[in-house]
């Protein structure tokens, strides 16, 4: 079976980099900085349209921090989940908490429900949670289609022991997918400790302004600058997990 890699995009050029690099599926987001917030309409529907070919889940998220949110907040965020069902998208990617740090189980269903046939891939929010194995069992009881884990670390070679026991005792119920962290030079010992077969990482590069003018007290501003996703190395790290296959 093919290994699959997800790329973690923040706009339309980023998309278009990863997606010509040979990404399988991008998560499409906004703020990767804090942690990937839902993208414009027009960014999602420009993607869909001219990627027809790979799978397009954006991420539902109203903002950066924690995963314990407002009824107003989740009341936007549905909203968004639905726009992506109408825009044709494959999956949405979602994360809930209630305050105890357990899964809103409640919440997740509800957009599980709302957006078939659209998969849903629950997020890092499962590093917050307080049980990852009462957590696993609900969100695979509810019908989410996989798990992005970093194994409750900072990085998912620092979460390996985790994810590979998380991968096993779901057994094919639902999809583990180490992210954070995962790279060209750790991607291969990360599939063969843990097992799984699908992986994900943004890859993202500081690109600099192609602007030949700026006023001089903003021509040294690192707001000029932007991130980016490097098609070859994308490429790099699909054809890394095409030899292992």
């Amino acid at each position: 079976m093919a290994y699959i890699l997800e790329i973690a995009t923040s706009d339309f050029e980023s998309t278009k980099n990863a997606v010509a690099g040979g990404a399988d599926r991008i998560e499409l987001c906004a703020n990767l900085g804090e942690g990937g917030t839902t993208q414009s309409f027009g960014v999602i529907k420009k993607c869909r349209e001219q990627f027809p070919s790979t799978l397009i889940y954006p991420i539902i998220r109203v903002r950066g921090g924690d995963f314990f949110y407002t009824d107003e907040e989740y009341d936007c965020m549905y909203q968004d989940a639905l726009q992506c069902k109408e825009l044709q998208c494959d999956g949405v990617v979602v994360g809930f908490l209630k305050r105890d740090g357990s899964i809103d189980v409640e919440r997740t269903a509800r957009i599980v429900e709302a957006v078939h046939p659209l998969k849903v891939t629950f997020h890092r929010a499962f590093d917050r949670c307080v049980d990852p194995y009462r957590a696993l069992e609900q969100l695979i009881e509810i019908g989410c289609e996989r798990i992005l884990t970093s194994g409750q670390q900072l990085t998912a070679p620092e979460g390996v022991e985790l994810i590979a026991e998380l991968n096993r005792i779901a057994a094919g119920r639902i999809i583990i997918m180490p992210g954070s962290g995962v790279r060209a030079e750790n991607v291969a010992t990360l599939a063969q400790k843990t097992g799984c077969r699908e992986f994900h990482t943004s890859l993202r590069e500081l690109q600099h302004s192609k602007m030949g003018f700026f006023p001089k007290a903003f021509a040294d501003s690192t707001e000029n600058n932007h991130y980016s996703v490097n098609t070859s190395s994308v490429r790099q790290l699909k054809d890394l997990l095409n030899s292992l296959s």
